[in-house]
């Protein structure tokens, strides 16, 4: 058994998959072992796949630019790429496909934005930006998202203005103007999916993907680090869904 284990990871599979063909994209990245390793996934949730998967690559590295390009090179000419928002990957994106639609996942917004409000907020300001939080994940028509970004502005100008002319004072103080800029800076990318049906408002098909590849990479013990490459690879062929 060990013999044909070894035999496979030392001939690492050619991908097949039709570049070409994917146009809705989402990417996302994880890490394995306490952060020490990680990996980096664009799948494809309207046919309901992987489309590639590289391990020992991070989302914001230089690296990923040039492993962008590889793939535009290759074909892929994504209408839109739905992120969860780090800054780096957004532009690198755009730097490899200047035409792309880049959506904000609504998922992250809205977890992030809620864990910055606290649970029971004290003051009036982050009562009400918390309540605009629980609603990013329930916008389904342009007029909720009019209405949305009406209240968004209504609270702006009421309390975000002040907020961010205040100096930072302990972290509670300080994670409100982190909520705020978050709020501030996605806006223009989230609600992209409202104009075009196709395009995914989340990465949670690509975060359930990973979920299930550690769930299975944690079944296998005394894997060497040479081996991991090639066992990756063998997975994103073999475990598109």
């Amino acid at each position: 058994m060990r013999r044909i284990i070894r035999y496979w990871l030392d001939r690492p599979p050619v991908s097949t998959i039709n570049l070409a063909r994917c146009k809705y994209l989402q990417f996302d990245g994880t890490y394995l072992k306490k952060r020490h390793t990680a990996i980096v996934g664009i799948a494809d949730p309207n046919h309901r796949s992987i489309v590639i998967g590289c391990y020992g690559l991070k989302e914001g590295e230089r690296r990923m630019e040039a492993f962008c390009r590889q793939l535009a090179d290759s074909g892929l000419q994504p209408v839109s790429v739905t992120i969860d928002g780090l800054k780096q990957v957004q532009t690198m994106l755009k730097a490899t496909w200047p035409t792309v639609i880049i959506q904000r996942c609504l998922v992250h917004i809205q977890r992030q934005g809620l864990s910055w409000c606290r649970r029971d907020p004290h003051t009036a300001a982050v009562k009400h930006l918390r309540k605009l939080f629980d609603r990013v994940t329930r916008i389904r028509s342009t007029a909720e998202r009019d209405q949305f970004i009406t209240a968004w502005q209504m609270w702006e100008q009421r309390f975000g203005q002040p907020i961010a002319l205040r100096p930072s004072r302990g972290k509670v103080f300080s994670d409100v103007k982190r909520a705020r800029s978050l709020l501030l800076y996605a806006l223009p990318h989230m609600f992209c999916y409202l104009e075009d049906t196709q395009i995914p408002s989340s990465t949670n098909w690509l975060e359930g993907y990973f979920s299930r590849l550690k769930s299975r990479y944690r079944q296998h013990r005394g894997l060497s680090p040479s081996s991991c490459t090639n066992y990756f690879r063998w997975y994103f062929h073999l475990c598109k869904t």
